[in-house]
């Protein structure tokens, strides 16, 4: 297992696996901020760099500025619901510059968006913790083998971290759950 001091293999397909991952979840709440927002492009624009990387794009500026530019648009936000839709864009986009250090917060760079959307969706949804509870559940079914496997390269997800940490964790136990 993972002892924080070590470097894991991480492929380019490894990388193009969880950016695909976690833009899937964060396109999820896309409309949480659109809504909100409808003539900023800054989160949509975040969660197609990462699909593009997923399908063979470059990891380059695109990615970073795109991501940088997604976490602006979450502090902009107003609105709790809206900025963690943001913010899942932001992860989404950065998911590609996973670090390939054993260390248990890279966690939150695989699965950070699936539990930045699911706190969108539950806040969206009047802070109903079952509808988050059931949006990260839905989003593990999205996880591939592939994506599944990098998780297990690292310490289980970190303590802390609050209504995000708890969600994180959750999926995070149940796709180790699943290998």
């Amino acid at each position: 297992m993972a002892d924080g001091n070590r470097e894991i293999e991480l492929s380019a397909e490894d990388l193009r696996a969880v950016a695909a991952f976690a833009a899937c979840c964060a396109r999820e709440v896309l409309a949480v901020f659109t809504a909100a927002h409808p003539d900023d492009p800054r989160p949509r624009e975040a969660v197609e760099a990462a699909e593009a990387f997923a399908r063979g794009g470059r990891r380059g500026k695109l990615l970073r500025d795109t991501a940088w530019a997604a976490q602006r648009a979450a502090r902009e936000a107003g609105d709790p619901a809206v900025g963690h839709a943001a913010r899942a864009a932001m992860v989404a986009a950065s998911a590609a510059y996973l670090h390939p250090l054993a260390d248990a917060g890279q966690v939150k760079h695989v699965l950070g968006a699936a539990a930045h959307a699911a706190r969108a969706a539950e806040l969206a949804a009047g802070d109903a913790p079952d509808v988050g509870v059931r949006h990260v559940e839905r989003a593990g079914r999205y996880a591939t083998p592939s994506v599944v496997d990098v998780l297990g390269r690292y310490p289980a997800a970190p303590p802390g971290g609050g209504r995000i940490g708890e969600l994180l964790r959750h999926l995070d136990r149940t796709l180790r759950g699943r290998s």
